[in-house]
């Protein structure tokens, strides 16, 4: 298996910034889109869990504009041609804390799709490199 195949890469970093754009602007169209369109879909955020495609959706409706969140340490890996991680923290939290987030993507018929998230905001913990 591949990792990093640049073709792959560019197409996975270019939906995940579709993604983050989509989330900046609270644009749940985009959202819905890039969200596996699947009841297996699951969403682990900071505050709320969601089961399938429906309930993101419900959530991406109550987005709201975020102007102020900022990425750190954006890590996007490819495995072969249809997987890939998407990994980053955020800075738009209480002082002292941070966000993370983690996303599995995976190539459908529909192109790249958010298959399953993990978000949650922590204490500001040493960060080993």
């Amino acid at each position: 298996m591949e990792i990093n195949r640049p073709d792959v890469l560019a197409e996975v970093q270019a939906a995940y910034r579709r993604y983050e754009d989509g989330l900046l602007a609270a644009d749940a169209k985009m959202l819905d889109e890039l969200f596996w369109d699947d009841p297996r879909l699951i969403r682990f955020g900071a505050g709320d869990i969601q089961y399938g495609h429906a309930a993101v959706a419900a959530l991406n409706a109550r987005r709201r504009l975020n102007p102020e969140r900022v990425l750190v340490d954006t890590v996007v890996t490819t495995f072969g041609s249809d997987f890939a991680t998407a990994t980053t923290l955020y800075t738009d939290v209480p002082e002292g804390q941070i966000g993370r987030q983690m996303q599995s993507w995976a190539r459908t018929a529909d192109g790249w799709r958010v298959v399953a998230a993990h978000v949650s905001v922590i204490a500001m913990p040493v960060i080993e490199r």
